[in-house]
């Protein structure tokens, strides 16, 4: 067991900060004599002097600031402490676990995570990134507290968030590029093709374009978008996620008569929206807003207001 308790570092502190005895006794509502039988009590304890007079004060000495230093640690971590305590008395979720489509823009989901973690700096947050039916299927067997998905949840209200549009892109030099017309159908089925595995197990989805000779299914959409870089095929892939490869010529979009661009609406959904925690109602009003910052107006659901909650 400790020598000295939690109680005897914030007297230490409190003699410290206020420069003696007598002022430090007013200001935390104890006796100077009690203050007093703390300190030297440290000090019986420990082996070590921690203050030492000047003129009308006492001053810590340097084993006194070293050992304070340390206790202001322990001092602000047992306040912590009881500050988690009583938002956990009070209904708030020690963790949310948030399953989001890969396609969700990049930008507003670590806008997003931040001023969470600003707000809740003790919830923790188990993030799943999902292909498809993902997480859907995360939400029907309970096992995410709230959802970003484009695929519709039968049984489940949900808010629309963003529109995220998809490019059919390649490398600039891919034969599809050196063509030098509109394509059609037709002429993708000649190449091979990229898609995203679906990330569900019992609830698998095929989604886009599957006709190509050749396909790779990959599992992470960071994967396909580096093999497109490489020409290694052409795909379908947010506009948000290759923006960039666009602007510096590492990607082009392919010229196809129809269907180059595609539009996936994008909603969150809560597992439970009446037995929702403050943690969770948060995350979702803060997902909610980060798209209004970071993403394009035209991306956003028409008539949406950033302020309502999903599901209402």
């Amino acid at each position: 067991m400790p020598k000295v308790t939690l109680l005897q570092w914030q007297m230490l502190a409190a003699v410290a900060d206020n420069g003696g005895f007598a002022k430090a006794a007013e200001v935390i509502h104890r006796s100077p004599s009690t203050l007093n039988h703390a300190i030297h009590k440290i000090e019986e304890q420990l082996g070590v002097t921690l203050f030492e007079p000047k003129g009308r004060q006492v001053v810590l000495t340097e084993a006194g600031a070293l050992l304070l230093r340390r206790a202001r640690q322990l001092i602000e971590n047992a306040a912590s402490l009881e500050d988690v305590a009583e938002r956990l008395a009070g209904g708030l979720e020690a963790e949310v676990t948030l399953a989001v489509d890969q396609v969700f823009p990049a930008d507003a989901l670590a806008e997003a995570l931040t001023q969470f973690s600003d707000a809740f700096p003790h919830v923790r947050i188990q993030l799943h990134e999902t292909v498809l039916n993902g997480a859907v299927e995360m939400l029907y067997e309970g096992r995410a507290d709230l959802i970003i998905s484009g695929v519709s949840a039968q049984g489940f209200l949900g808010q629309p968030i963003v529109d995220v549009p998809f490019i059919a892109v390649a490398h600039p030099r891919h034969p599809l590029h050196q063509l030098q017309r509109e394509l059609d159908l037709r002429d993708l089925e000649r190449y091979r093709q990229l898609v995203v595995r679906d990330s569900a197990i019992r609830h698998r989805l095929d989604a886009g374009w599957l006709k190509a000779e050749q396909r790779w299914t990959l599992g992470h959409l960071s994967t396909s978008i580096d093999m497109l870089e490489r020409g290694l095929g052409f795909a379908w892939v947010p506009e948000t996620r290759i923006r960039t490869a666009l602007d510096q010529g590492r990607l082009k979009a392919l010229p196809l008569r129809a269907g180059g661009v595609r539009r996936v609406s994008l909603q969150v959904v809560y597992r439970d929206v009446d037995g929702a925690g403050p943690a969770t109602l948060a995350l979702a009003r803060t997902l909610m807003a980060s798209v209004v910052t970071t993403c394009p107006r035209e991306a956003l659901p028409q008539e949406r207001d950033p302020s309502r909650q999903p599901n209402e």
